[in-house]
């Protein structure tokens, strides 16, 4: 039975879908304003192995994951380029797509704009202006009146009186109460805007996902999820909106991954200690960066440093190894009866327990490097692409050919490879063992084997 960890209820309950064998899955994805960094590939990464691993288990799974591509941030850095919203968007989900495509995440079955949801957007606050949970103010704005909704705080543990009690922040006369939040924001020159009942105007972040997640999945779905950010306010807002336009439960279970930390200190522009997912794929490959972010419980905060990478990276190696050279089937069907199997799974199907997942490859790593037993190889590569890993050919990792277009260095390094290989053949031992440590020394490492010298990197 598979269970997941619902912040909605703060314990691991056993899954049971709406509709059975059939999941809908809604998760919160990037604002497209700059490059995607570490926080975004914890989400994808997680939501993919959550994604395949539904779909291995034998579920039918809809999975939704939004792009917001309008808001404050998208205005101004559009302006401060000189360029259109549209053209700022459109270029940055170009490149959320080719980080994700690098980090081997399955694009999700659905990937919807807010701007192309605006219709969806006007008709939900509507129909909470016409409830009584949403009013216009005199700026023209529209809010959610937060005192309206009688389950306010269920997801985060908050009640109005924390609001009231919480940090003094600058008093809006529009609101009614100063904890109410916007939804609709009329028009500022230069802005773009679209006509709605309360004038020109575009939506606030969190209608959005109530909107686009009803349009797409229904007024109820089974999960949804994202960052523990997101936890307050944007999805207990969400829960607020879509709860209270539909007069039901918004989602069954809510999946929150924890935050990414960088030396033990939590991820910040502020702090200096921001690092972009593309910055790192200049010096590892997209699946060490993979593997580094399983190794950990999705749930848990998840420490960033050149140790943990080397160390993920090292691991990764080590399963490599055990399949390098060996012959594998094309057709290969997992028996799940299986000891080395039935762990696996038991740690995945216990709130996607990829840690414990990882320690099961690594036992049968142990045992495959004892007896090379080829049914024992190929069902590590088979576990292994569950999680989204050992998806390469050996050589290609040893060689890391997908960091950058390496085949000049790699010509470079052959033709190295050559001339030991002649220097051993003429007995000039003192050659040969010059070019190898002029090899190592640029991190190459080089293994004699009955087929020839084969090169990895360090």
């Amino acid at each position: 039975m598979l269970s997941l960890y619902n912040s909605l209820t703060n314990k691991k309950e056993i899954f049971k879908p709406i509709i059975p064998k059939t999941v809908s899955l809604y998760v919160c994805g990037m604002t497209v304003y700059d490059f995607c960094h570490l926080g975004h590939a914890r989400v994808m990464v997680i939501f993919d192995v959550i994604n395949r691993w539904f779909r291995q288990s034998g579920y039918n799974v809809k999975y939704v994951r939004n792009i917001t591509d309008i808001d404050d941030k998208i205005i101004m850095k559009a302006s401060e380029e000189g360029i259109s919203i549209q053209e700022l968007t459109e270029k940055f989900i170009i490149e959320m797509n080719r980080d994700a495509d690098a980090l081997g995440v399955l694009r999700p079955d659905i990937e919807p704009k807010a701007t192309n949801h605006i219709g969806d957007i006007i008709n939900m606050i509507q129909i909470l202006i016409d409830k009584g949970y949403a009013y216009v103010g005199e700026n023209n704005d529209v809010y959610y009146s937060v005192a309206e909704f009688n389950g306010y705080g269920k997801l985060s543990g908050k009640t109005l009186k924390d609001l009231k009690a919480g940090k003094r922040v600058e008093i809006d006369l529009n609101k009614k109460n100063n904890f109410d939040f916007v939804m609709w924001k009329a028009a500022k020159k230069n802005e773009p805007f679209w006509d709605s009942p309360w004038g020109p105007g575009r939506p606030g972040w969190h209608i959005e996902c109530s909107a686009m997640s009803n349009k797409l999945l229904g007024n109820h779905f089974d999960i949804h999820g994202g960052g523990q950010d997101l936890q307050f306010p944007h999805h207990e807002n969400e829960i607020a909106q879509s709860e209270a336009a539909n007069d039901c439960k918004m989602a069954n279970y809510w999946l929150h991954n924890g935050f990414v930390r960088i030396d033990d200190e939590k991820m910040s522009k502020s702090l200096g200690n921001f690092f972009t997912i593309r910055s790192i794929l200049e010096n590892y490959l997209p699946e060490v960066i993979r593997f580094f972010i399983l190794k950990a419980h999705y749930r848990s905060p998840l420490n960033y440093s050149e140790s943990q990478l080397e160390d993920a990276k090292q691991g990764l190696t080590r399963l490599y190894l055990s399949i390098r050279n060996q012959k594998q089937s094309k057709k290969f069907e997992i028996d799940w009866s299986n000891k080395y199997a039935k762990r696996f799974k038991e740690a995945l199907d216990d709130d996607f327990n990829t840690p414990e997942a990882i320690a099961v490859l690594f036992e049968l790593t142990n045992e495959i490097n004892k007896f090379k037993d080829g049914e024992k190889i190929q069902l590590l590569i088979n576990l292994a692409k569950s999680l989204g890993v050992l998806t390469m050919n050996p050589e290609d990792f040893f060689k890391g050919k997908s960091v950058s277009d390496e085949e000049n260095d790699e010509l470079k390094i052959s033709e190295l490879i050559e001339k030991r290989n002649l220097a051993k053949e003429n007995k000039n031992f003192e050659e040969a063992d010059r070019i190898r440590k002029l090899l190592l020394k640029n991190d190459i490492l080089l293994e004699d084997t009955p087929e020839g010298t084969i090169w990895r990197k360090k």
